[in-house]
């Protein structure tokens, strides 16, 4: 080969590799704008960030906000069952945001990853210990050498240990005997399957199981609410709150403080910082419209995935964090679910040392200046009385006022 040729095929390898990376871009539009394509991946089988995403897809939100930068956006929309291809995606270069649970979150903080917690992509969902009909567990206590499947290491994980911590100040499960197997699918949880005594599972899992097999039978959620089958001195049946859930430091939210958070490569927050801020944007813009509708036609947005009819969708939606605040915007309160969730991995081998306090902190400074510009923009909502107002969730101050967090 010659070297005209060499040279070529040096340049031809570049060219592809740039328009390959993360966040590609070219030059730029007729009108001056900077033509930029971004990817976003959702769990579109999860609970709020499905519709969010759903409404910002069908109505071109984050386009919109980007073309007010200056940018011509093209935005390519991904579904993932779970974080973990995500996490590959986006440590390869080839993903720009996605929404992942704190496990993973903590595992690539603590290695070192080009990442950052951006703003809250789900809360408050509800996880629940579920068993089949005919079961001899009716209570927390009756699961003394039995068998548990669960995600091991995932949030149902966390929330079962808080839910034997704080109600029967059981710190292992393996004090109790309890055997827990790994079950990777929320689904295939939801159906306790054979050779499990219970599961825990999240509530759009468990609703389109029930509704399929009315053997399974709820028992108790992380909230600290019994369930259906639920038989105790304290308590029979369904909707009690268990006292015991007030001794949690995530009471008035449960046993568990759930978070799921939108991640975004650094790579943007570094290059095109008000792509991100755009796209915080039109989550709110999202959340306020959609937070207009009722509960049972928000579910219905993404029926496509949940496959449930709005009765038992709008379950989800009024549980679901974003719609009980009206905001996505994170708080320290948000923060501290990762401490916690870090906690719980260091205690479970799942990585060697928590993450401190103040390593979470700097995670979020990276974007504080970011989240600040799109609460200015979309008309500093809500006030700031209404970040510390902790009667209904765990809040606190939001990250662009994170020199007021301890």
């Amino acid at each position: 080969m010659n070297k005209n040729n060499s040279f070529l095929v040096v340049v031809l390898f570049l060219s592809l590799f740039i328009l390959g990376a993360c966040g590609s871009e070219s030059t730029g539009g007729n009108d001056g704008s900077k033509e930029l394509e971004v990817s976003v991946a959702r769990q579109a089988w999860a609970a709020g960030n499905s519709p969010v995403i759903q409404y910002m897809m069908e109505n071109d939100l984050f386009e919109k906000y980007a073309e007010d930068f200056g940018y011509d956006l093209t935005v390519n929309y991904e579904d993932h069952p779970s974080a973990a291809p995500m996490v590959e995606a986006m440590i390869s270069g080839s993903l720009d945001f996605g929404m992942w649970g704190n496990t993973p979150i903590i595992r690539n903080i603590a290695a070192g990853q080009n990442i950052s917690a951006l703003n809250v992509g789900e809360g408050h969902l509800r996880y629940v210990l579920v068993t089949r009909e005919g079961s001899d567990i009716h209570n927390l206590e009756d699961l003394e050498g039995k068998t548990v499947g669960l995600l091991v290491g995932g949030d149902p994980h966390n929330a079962f240990n808080q839910m034997l911590r704080y109600h029967l100040d059981v710190v292992n499960p393996e004090d109790m005997n309890i055997d827990l197997i790994n079950v990777d699918s929320f689904s295939q949880a939801a159906q306790v399957p054979k050779g499990m005594d219970a599961t825990v599972t999240y509530l759009p899992a468990l609703l389109e199981a029930m509704d399929e097999d009315p053997d399974i039978k709820p028992l108790l959620n992380a909230f600290g609410e019994t369930e259906e089958s639920w038989i105790s001195d304290e308590a029979e049946g369904e909707g009690h709150v268990l006292e015991s859930v007030e001794d949690s430091p995530f009471y008035p939210e449960g046993y568990y403080l759930h978070r799921s958070m939108w991640v975004v490569n650094n790579d943007i927050v570094d290059n095109d910082p008000d792509i991100a801020t755009a796209f915080v944007m039109a989550q709110e813009k999202a959340i306020k419209e959609l937070g207009e509708m009722k509960p049972g036609e928000v579910s219905d947005t993404v029926k496509e995935y949940w496959e449930l009819e709005p009765d038992l969708g709008k379950q989800i939606i009024e549980d679901e964090l974003l719609f009980i605040r009206g905001w996505s915007w994170p708080t320290e309160g948000d923060a501290q679910s990762m401490v916690e969730t870090s906690n719980f991995m260091a205690e479970t081998d799942l990585i060697d040392e928590p993450l401190s306090a103040e390593e979470i902190k700097d995670n979020f400074d990276n974007v504080s200046d970011i989240l600040e510009k799109a609460y200015v923009e979309m008309d500093e909502y809500p006030e700031e009385d209404e970040f510390l107002d902790e009667s209904i969730d765990i809040r606190g101050y939001p990250a662009w006022e994170i020199d007021e967090w301890e």
